[in-house]
């Protein structure tokens, strides 16, 4: 029995998960803003703590637009797919079923007997979205999309975003968690406000822990200019053909223009003229045979 055909299944999981994503973040809301600290804000007669009160509100927004702004460009850009043109150019139509690679103008070319089509280099073929994915690092359920190409930057940066401004929730409530359980006893506050604080609390706490686990493993990815599915093809190669150097590998993601890193989109000149971010060509070391 093929268990690969049940994975579609794993997109209608994806909108739960955006519906989760958007409560995680009504729920924090409510509980770092309106609930905690804009009272303090319009209430304090304290200069300093008006003042620390209006720069959390101030980084919490901020990040908050950055995190949505990564992750609905994350979810609605195409990851990238093998184009009709490639097939033609490359002569997919040659290839016999079954045909591991071919030498071409774009390197090592492999071919996919579900696609029945050629693929470029560091291309996979994702069994959730059923097609080929041009460099493929993985199926994200809670963008309901690949990760790949054309999208993995604003991947990375709704990672980023999302792991500070959790972590700058934790730090926030951890007063107002700790206040919870004398509020409790003393039933000093509403039991609805008490429960989005304890809720909030332990909800971005779970995140950061988790999340840091794949900030940390994917910072350590993009330093080698590696995939996780290419993580476990490597097979303990010393050099890896695609490792350019840190700073290079940094921009093969990122781009070149500094103004763009932390931003969820490219420059022109970017697009234009760095032909990874399109995900059919790939530059590699020049000291190991392609």
């Amino acid at each position: 029995m093929n268990l690969f055909r049940f994975c579609s299944g794993l997109k209608v999981l994806g909108y739960f998960m955006i519906l989760l994503v958007v409560a995680v973040v009504g729920v924090s809301y409510y509980a770092v803003v309106v609930s905690t600290w804009w009272p303090i804000l319009i209430r304090s007669d304290h200069g300093a703590l008006s003042a620390l009160a209006a720069l959390i509100i101030f980084v919490f927004h901020f990040l908050l637009i950055m995190l949505l702004w990564s992750y609905f460009t994350t979810v609605f850009t195409d990851p990238g797919s093998v184009p009709e043109y490639f097939r033609r150019e490359m002569g997919g139509g040659d290839l016999e079923a079954g045909t591991s690679t071919e030498q071409g103008a774009f390197g090592s070319l492999g071919y996919c007997t579900k696609c029945r089509n050629v693929k470029p280099p560091r291309c996979h073929h994702c069994s959730v979205c059923q097609r080929c994915v041009l460099k493929m690092d993985h199926h994200c359920v809670w963008i309901v999309n690949c990760v790949g190409a054309r999208n993995y930057k604003f991947f990375l940066l709704f990672l980023l975003y999302t792991f500070l401004e959790t972590m700058l929730d934790v730090i926030v409530l951890l007063p107002s968690f700790i206040e919870f359980f004398s509020q409790a006893i003393k039933h000093s506050s509403s039991p609805g406000k008490l429960a989005s604080l304890v809720l909030a609390f332990v909800l971005n706490l779970a995140f950061v822990l988790s999340l840091l686990c794949f900030v940390v493993m994917h910072l350590s990815l993009l330093s080698s200019n590696t995939t996780s599915v290419e993580m476990h093809e490597k097979n303990g190669e010393v050099r890896w053909k695609y490792d350019l150097g840190k700073k290079k590998n940094f921009e093969e993601v990122f781009g070149k223009k500094k103004a763009f890193w932390l931003l969820p989109l490219y420059s022109k000149d970017d697009l234009d003229n760095m032909t990874s971010l399109q995900g059919l060509e790939f530059p590699t070391r020049s000291d190991i045979d392609p």
